[in-house]
């Protein structure tokens, strides 16, 4: 009886998530959910938060080296943005029964994967605009529709995410606006940074729809809006007249505009080198992490301080009660 009992609950839960979901309501931590769309949302949120803290290291690396005070303090604001956004979505995936400590580990063991775009180096100040305008353009495409995702908690993180994201974007074009329209060296440095982060940049979607493993469900869920190709399409749209008011070239010679189908005909996007990447045999998988091991490393002392006063704390209010 009790087993009979039981697969009924389960069924009247499962029809009040499929209720939810489909009446465009959010789904909250204390609802019941089916243990597949929570694992899908453990994976997705903390690899979004795992890219938002690996994704401080190439900039970071420039903010000694930026080429004005100005410059310096508007990438410092933009790192901590980042530390912040991290914070967020561990926060939002703490919410799902993972621990913080439990996604560290597997992000410096090599577990855990976060997005590929990361793993490119930044060998000159034009890389920090191309970064902004590309890969912040990109990122916005991806995650404004997240602000709607089913699940409360993230669909909330996103929505302050995605506000500085825009901040970001803006101060790349911006840099890359001035390179562009600055001298002739300037503009070749401009050109060769969008020409190696434009091909990533549209890699960071994910793969093509056919060859997507969870794109559907995750759209079933309404954890996603739209699909891979769809996300790639607008950001496409986005960038094109964006690079004439930049004067830049597009490093797609490809791509074309189908009146018929109103749709952007694109060049190839080399999916070996995706594939590459993501297996951790990109330009610099390897220092990315070995970086991250050496702070998860250094900062163990800062956690057990923080330990063990909040230790001191609780037993504080224990005694004084």
């Amino acid at each position: 009886m009790t087993s009979t009992t039981d697969e009924l609950d389960e069924v009247a839960e499962q029809q009040r998530f499929d209720a939810l979901i489909a009446d465009e309501q959010r789904i909250e931590p204390r609802d019941w959910m089916p243990e597949a769309y929570r694992r899908t949302l453990i994976r997705q949120i903390s690899q979004h938060a795992h890219s938002e803290i690996i994704g401080m290291q190439p900039e970071a690396n420039w903010i000694t080296r930026a080429p004005s005070l100005k410059r310096k303090s508007i990438l410092i604001a933009k790192v901590q943005d980042e530390a912040g956004h991290g914070l967020y979505l561990y926060s939002a995936a703490q919410t799902l029964g993972i621990t913080r400590e439990e996604m560290t580990d597997a992000l410096i063991e090599g577990r855990a994967r976060y997005s590929s775009i990361f793993n490119y180096h930044t060998p000159t100040w034009a890389d920090m605009g191309a970064i902004g305008w590309l890969v912040d353009g990109a990122a916005i495409c991806n995650q404004v529709p997240l602000c709607r995702a089913s699940y409360g908690p993230y669909g909330r993180a996103m929505v302050r995410i995605c506000k500085e994201e825009s901040f970001h974007q803006r101060q790349g074009f911006e840099i890359l606006y001035e390179l562009s329209h600055g001298t002739p060296e300037q503009k070749r440095m401009a050109q060769d940074a969008v020409d190696r982060w434009y091909w990533p940049s549209l890699m960071m979607f994910g793969p093509s729809d056919d060859a997507s493993p969870n794109s559907a469900q995750s759209m079933a869920w309404k954890i996603k809006r739209f699909s891979n190709d769809e996300l790639r399409q607008r950001f496409v749209g986005m960038c094109v007249p964006q690079f004439e008011a930049l004067g830049l070239e597009c490093p797609d010679r490809d791509l074309r505009y189908d009146e018929e189908t109103g749709r952007w005909i694109m060049g190839e996007i080399d999916w070996n080198e995706f594939s590459e990447v993501l297996a951790g045999r990109g330009p610099a998988n390897a220092e990315r992490l070995r970086h991250r091991r050496e702070a998860h490393d250094d900062g163990a002392w800062v956690r057990e301080a923080a330990a063990a006063y909040a230790q001191k704390m609780q037993d504080r209010r224990r005694f004084a009660a």
